[in-house]
């Protein structure tokens, strides 16, 4: 039975680099389709880029902190031990 499951997770494994492989290659083939395109018609090769602006991005996250922002969990403190922590005893000095 144990030679059997093995054998099943072996199988799986391989068919699941095999389709890795494949993706891989179609996104060889594709790439490299699109980059002959652009040599027979005289462009450059633009590359495949995925734009992110920043600024936009810290926006939103700053946006989403501020009051009013959209789901915000209310900050409201109802009970809470207020604890002196200036006062530190069980620290003792190391020396080098």
């Amino acid at each position: 039975m144990s030679w059997v499951l093995r054998l099943g997770l072996l199988l799986a494994a391989l068919i699941f680099m095999a389709s890795l492989l494949f993706a891989a290659g179609l996104l060889l083939a594709l790439w490299l389709l699109r980059a002959l395109w652009a040599k027979l018609s005289g462009r450059p090769v633009q590359p495949w880029v995925f734009k992110m602006h920043r600024a936009d991005m810290w926006q939103r996250a700053y946006r989403a902190t501020a009051p009013g922002g959209r789901d915000k969990a209310p900050m409201d403190v109802i009970d809470a031990e207020v604890k002196d922590i200036t006062d530190v005893t069980d620290v003792q000095e190391k020396r080098p």
